[in-house]
């Protein structure tokens, strides 16, 4: 029947990460991600989403004859980042190959299951919600020498170790106020030499960035290279900084945002949705939201009478979520586009 276009999205990657909950079901399979053997683990619940919106799909089609409105599902992989820093990964590159050349909705949908919430609970917020991410490299070039006289050499190790503190100082005592506008900036990987008598030529870094503000990330990464450059050539070496941005800060629409609301309450109880404060994880999600607008919420996934707190978060080897989630979302999802559906898509055009 005539009515709105709407999206529905959910992400199906998994993560190399080697699983250790114990669970019967456990995944044994195993890969290589960047030269690295790896387990394989749907760590962050995307297996979840997808179950989810099968479960959604499955209901809708049910009814496709009373539907006011056109549904597109979206089953994007890739989510978790591309294979190789800077190449064309997720929701960019679904949108840039035509996702909806032939079907552009007036809003699109999403969840996450999260750890940080407890079954039947749902998070949600107006505005920004999750961070923006970049994936940084930092390549500290010094010159290599015997390990017992580093006066006749560059050690990189150690100036990357200065960069990385000086890092910190940065977020907490430069001109970033995080009180106003989170900022987040982590080293995941020091990777340096290979024999424990030699200073290596070089030293490489890798880590995230995640901040709200388009401008605060331009100033935090500027500073940052500065930071890096600086210390670098204090100490007779050279540094290079490299950041690759993978996903934009995602944002609720904030006229859509009061539409979803009521349909969270009522799939969910009123007393069961949590406004949430801004979260550091990030989500390309947001190239679709960028799109056209946008609502986005997050799925509680820790067993009743359990502390969220003390749970393993997403991400995490251990991380277990009680599979009671599974309803929870579908139903919320559900009725959230049903009653966009039935109520025509107004004041929410695309943008």
């Amino acid at each position: 029947m005539p009515g709105p276009r709407i999206a529905l999205r959910a992400d199906m990657d998994a993560l190399p990460v080697k699983e250790e909950t114990g669970l019967p079901f456990a995944s044994t399979a195993t890969s290589t991600y960047r030269g690295q053997p790896v387990g394989v683990m749907h760590a962050c619940g995307h297996d979840m989403h997808v179950a989810i919106l099968l479960g959604v799909a499955r209901a809708l089609a049910a009814r496709r004859d009373t539907l006011h409105g056109e549904v597109m599902f979206v089953f994007q992989p890739s989510e978790e980042g591309p294979d190789e820093p800077g190449a064309p990964f997720g929701a960019r590159l679904m949108l840039d190959e035509g996702v909806w050349k032939d079907f552009r909705p007036a809003a699109v949908f999403g969840l996450h299951v999260w750890s940080g919430l407890a079954v039947g609970q749902v998070g949600f917020r107006s505005g920004p919600l999750l961070a923006s991410a970049d994936e940084w490299s930092l390549t500290v070039h010094g010159r290599q020498t015997h390990g017992s006289r580093p006066w006749d050499g560059v050690d990189p190790i150690t100036i990357g170790a200065q960069i990385l503190l000086g890092t910190q100082s940065l977020i907490a005592r430069q001109q970033v106020n995080i009180a106003s506008t989170p900022v987040v900036l982590t080293a995941g990987q020091f990777n340096a030499g290979v024999r424990f008598n030699i200073i290596p030529d070089q030293a490489r870094l890798v880590g995230t960035l995640r901040t709200f503000d388009p401008a605060v990330r331009e100033d935090v990464i500027a500073r940052f290279g500065r930071i890096a450059q600086d210390y670098a050539h204090a100490a007779g070496g050279t540094a290079e900084l490299k950041v690759v941005n993978n996903a934009p800060a995602t944002s609720n629409d904030p006229a859509l945002a009061r539409r979803v609301l009521p349909s969270l309450q009522a799939a969910v109880g009123a007393d069961r949705v949590v406004e949430m404060p801004l979260q550091t994880i990030a989500e390309d999600f947001s190239q679709f939201a960028n799109e056209v607008p946008g609502a986005y919420f997050l799925v509680g996934t820790t067993p009743a009478g359990q502390d969220p707190a003390s749970m393993p978060i997403n991400h995490s080897p251990r991380y277990a979520p009680d599979e009671a989630a599974l309803e929870i979302g579908a139903r919320a999802m559900l009725q959230v586009a049903l009653d966009y559906l039935e109520g025509g898509g107004a004041s929410s055009g695309a943008r």
